[in-house]
């Protein structure tokens, strides 16, 4: 069973009734998603979807952004939080199936991103329910450089001209930018972001709970029937094989992180 009170990674708290607030808390390591983490906040979101009290949950970042992405310093293969059996690549399809869990659960979940959000940490948003962003935040996805998302959720989301630029052009999205194409819900000034999405959530949770559940389930299962879910899985499985290890994927990628927070 979980236990709110023995989380290293993430903070809970009750932002409103109905509300249950779920921030990152790696702030010193921009929030980097390393597998305890991952595995605390899933557990947080499956808890919240069984207590009664709470509506809606909203994840934020603690620090100077929501996330910085997967922490690639960490071996990402050990402790994994849930079984995923050895097919394909077995990190992207790991962590696809837990972003997707997210969609299963009865309950909404709001992404609130301020800051940057990179690589993992736009995947995390993008299994969210809804995102709102700051106006100011950067949104960027800088693996695309060299392999695909690990959770390829933005051709199923985003008009194919802006999953293409995305994808292969390296295109970094302030909030207001990410709001226009659909990246994100909205985007509001940083100042005004928490009050924002607060409002959003208490309206959700004064909703009827039933009624939340079978329209987000409706919205899901339209997107499911596009092929969305089998298409993040395949995606992930095109991933598998030797040229990844050839590029030298694992350094690569911690120094284009690296660069990309510089700026």
């Amino acid at each position: 069973m979980f236990d709110a009170n023995s989380t290293d990674w993430i903070e809970l708290s009750d932002a409103a009734p109905g509300v249950r607030r779920i921030r990152l808390n790696r702030p010193e390591k921009r929030n980097a998603i390393h597998n305890a983490m991952r595995g605390e906040l899933l557990a947080a979101l499956r808890e919240a979807d069984g207590d009664d009290a709470v509506r809606v949950s909203i994840i934020c970042g603690a620090g100077p952004c929501f996330s910085s992405g997967y922490d690639i310093k960490s071996d990402l293969a050990a402790d994994q939080p849930y079984f995923t059996p050895q097919v394909g690549q077995q990190w992207a399809r790991h962590v696809s199936e837990g972003w997707m869990s997210i969609w299963d659960l009865a309950k909404p979940v709001i992404a609130q991103i301020h800051g940057y959000a990179m690589a993992g940490g736009l995947e995390l948003a993008g299994a969210c329910d809804l995102a709102y962003a700051a106006s100011d935040a950067r949104l960027s996805h800088p693996v695309l450089g060299m392999a695909l998302p690990d959770f390829a959720w933005f051709p199923h989301y985003l008009a194919p001209r802006h999953a293409m630029e995305l994808q292969i052009a390296g295109r970094e999205y302030s909030g207001n930018e990410a709001a226009a194409i659909g990246l994100v819900n909205q985007a509001f000034a940083l100042e005004e972001l928490e009050e924002r999405v607060l409002e959003i959530a208490l309206r959700i949770a004064q909703r009827s709970p039933a009624a939340v559940t079978i329209n987000k389930r409706a919205v899901y299962t339209a997107l499911e029937a596009r092929g969305a879910r089998q298409g993040i899985r395949t995606a992930a499985d095109l991933q598998a094989g030797p040229h990844l290890a050839a590029l030298g994927v694992g350094s690569a990628l911690s120094d284009r992180i690296k660069d990309a927070a510089k700026k």
